[in-house]
């Protein structure tokens, strides 16, 4: 059974608009729209049309039979971030969906050959720490601090996209597109916490596409922690957890100092009574949401998504004709796949 609806309400919650926004622009009842979306009605060729150019998608991409996902762990995470508004969650939710659909609709026609793939472990019988050593050696990672965590990712496959998500109370999610995950990351992070949000979104990849529970961000939590800092190499420096080699340890591993020092509690080196004053030191000094010493950590940037469009304009296809391929109409809805070309200007 077609599930043209699915793609219909998960579009438009990406756009940002609510039934009667639609409704306005097709001329139909909320009734009508309700049973589009429910399934319980098919749209006809010439309202799918009109839907499309509502909608800013082709055709073929409203019939294509996707199936709506929620983002992994996203549950968890609203049960632990008790102070985010589902009706974030939900918008989020549906732009991952929209990446994920548009990324899988491409992928159908166009392939990446990654030089690394993403294992999946059984946190039941694998532990996170263990599955982040694991990780890392599979994908062959030089000892020390992961430089350019998002350029590992994309080479395993990862589609890691950034766009602002209005709010700063959710730091990122991820999905499965077809056979190439999608992390979708807040742009108005700190590198640090983006880099964080990254290690977390692959544990959860790694973790929690097939087993689900209630620990999931712990989890996550405790393989980013090890992937992004071993625990053979980063316990002797972690015992000096004094604000000017916290500094220092940042920027030589890439990390938040409050990661730094959850680290060091996770490995026994401080005490819980030593975190609470550790965070109402960082409260204190307005440090808690944004750190000293980001700016001197390189900034990372996605390329893979970008490089895939580039690839298509190299092979000659026009920009209209790529945005086609990842179902939208035009080259401007074919963001972020499709980049606006730079003009060289005479001197």
């Amino acid at each position: 059974m077609r599930q043209t609806g699915d793609v219909i309400l998960t579009v438009r919650r990406a756009l940002g608009l609510t039934q009667d926004d639609l409704c306005e622009q097709l001329g139909v009842t909320q009734a009508t729209l309700s049973r589009y979306e429910h399934n319980e009605r098919e749209p006809d060729e010439a309202m799918l049309e009109k839907l499309g150019a509502a909608l800013g998608v082709s055709v073929p991409f409203l019939k294509h039979p996707f199936k709506l996902q929620g983002a992994i762990a996203a549950d968890a995470h609203m049960r632990r971030q008790k102070t985010v508004k589902a009706s974030d969650w939900k918008r989020l939710e549906a732009q991952l969906n929209m990446l994920r659909m548009r990324s899988a609709f491409l992928l159908a026609r166009v392939s990446i050959d990654a030089e690394n793939q993403v294992p999946s472990f059984d946190p039941i019988d694998t532990a996170p720490e263990q599955a982040a050593r694991m990780v890392r050696a599979q994908w062959r990672m030089p000892i020390g601090p992961v430089r350019n965590l998002t350029r590992w990712l994309e080479a395993a496959g990862i589609l890691v996209m950034q766009q602002d998500f209005g709010t700063q109370r959710i730091d990122g999610a991820c999905q499965w597109a077809a056979a190439n995950p999608v992390v979708l990351i807040n742009e108005g992070l700190p590198t640090d916490r983006r880099r964080w949000t990254l290690a977390h979104e692959l544990g959860h990849l790694v973790l929690h596409s097939q087993y689900v529970d209630e620990d999931m961000e712990k989890q996550a939590d405790a393989f980013a922690g090890e992937f992004l800092m071993p625990e053979h190499l980063i316990k002797s420096p972690l015992r000096n957890q004094s604000i000017p080699r916290l500094l220092e340890l940042k920027v030589e591993w890439g990390v938040s100092m409050q990661a730094l020092f959850m680290r060091a509690v996770a490995l026994k080196l401080a005490t819980r009574e030593d975190q609470t004053q550790f965070f109402k030191m960082m409260n204190a000094r307005g440090w808690k949401r944004q750190e000293p010493g980001a700016d001197r950590l390189p900034d990372e940037q996605p390329a893979l998504v970008a490089s895939i469009g580039d690839r298509l304009r190299e092979a000659g296809l026009s920009d209209d004709k790529i945005g086609q391929l990842t179902g939208a109409r035009g080259h401007e809805g074919a963001r972020p796949f499709v980049q606006p070309r730079t003009r060289l200007q005479a001197v």
